[in-house]
């Protein structure tokens, strides 16, 4: 049976009224004191957003409940990024997750490079499926999603239901741009992936990410798909 929603709609309508004008720090605070331990933040340790996030969240908490999907597909500079971040940020509470399978087991039983006949399918293995598992016993999830990233998250609410995994989804950097982000990264020296600097805009697994493309066009090129399934 699938999880009730925290909030009713018009009490959803409210808080995202409420925190169209916030400071993506109120919002973080306000998650954290709402919460508490039933909050847990997505890192992939690649997009300059979440970042962001993490480090708002590790000055109010430290020990807040952060889950790394590991899709053992993630770029050497990704790992290392998680590496030098967590201890710099203050997290202590950092937890990675992977597919049931390992890389071997899926291709013999879905076939060699299922990324590139089944991408869909391929995400819900790694990432979907390990992404329900970090939530399980959680009550909020919080992301690093804005508007501006695409077109598919021009709409995205700052507070929403979240009924694929059952817990209130929160994005506080919903409504900033690419460079209000930046300007926070840089303002407060967090740590963020190189390959931002090497023409990556959208950093995903090695296998189905190019460099020198806007937004996140740069993922999975050869099909109508810019979105894995975990906010879809």
């Amino acid at each position: 049976m699938a999880a009730a929603p925290a909030f009713t709609e018009a009490e959803f309508r409210m808080l995202n009224d409420r925190f169209e004008t916030a400071e993506p720090q109120e919002i973080v605070r306000w998650a954290v004191e709402t919460f508490g331990d039933g909050l847990s933040i997505g890192a992939s340790f690649g997009g300059a957003s979440g970042m962001a996030i993490l480090h708002m969240a590790a000055r109010l908490k430290p020990d807040v409940h952060v889950f790394v999907l590991d899709t053992d597909y993630l770029f050497e500079e990704t790992y290392e990024t998680m590496r030098r971040a967590v201890p710099a940020l203050g997290l202590t509470n950092v937890q990675v997750y992977k597919s049931k399978l390992t890389h071997e087991e899926q291709a013999r039983q879905y076939g060699a490079a299922l990324w590139m006949r089944d991408p869909d399918l391929c995400c819900e293995l790694r990432k979907v499926e390990p992404n329900r598992r970090a939530l399980e016993g959680r009550t909020a999830w919080m992301s690093g999603l804005r508007r501006d990233q695409s077109e598919g998250r021009a709409d995205t609410p700052i507070v929403a239901w979240a009924a694929k995994f059952g817990v209130v989804k929160i994005n506080p950097l919903a409504n900033w741009t690419e460079k209000q982000t930046w300007a926070y990264l840089l303002e407060h020296g967090v740590p963020y992936n190189p390959l931002l600097d090497r023409g990556y805009a959208s950093i995903g697994c090695y296998n189905c990410t190019v460099p020198g493309v806007q937004g996140r066009a740069g993922r999975w090129q050869g099909f109508e798909k810019d979105e894995c399934g975990l906010h879809t």
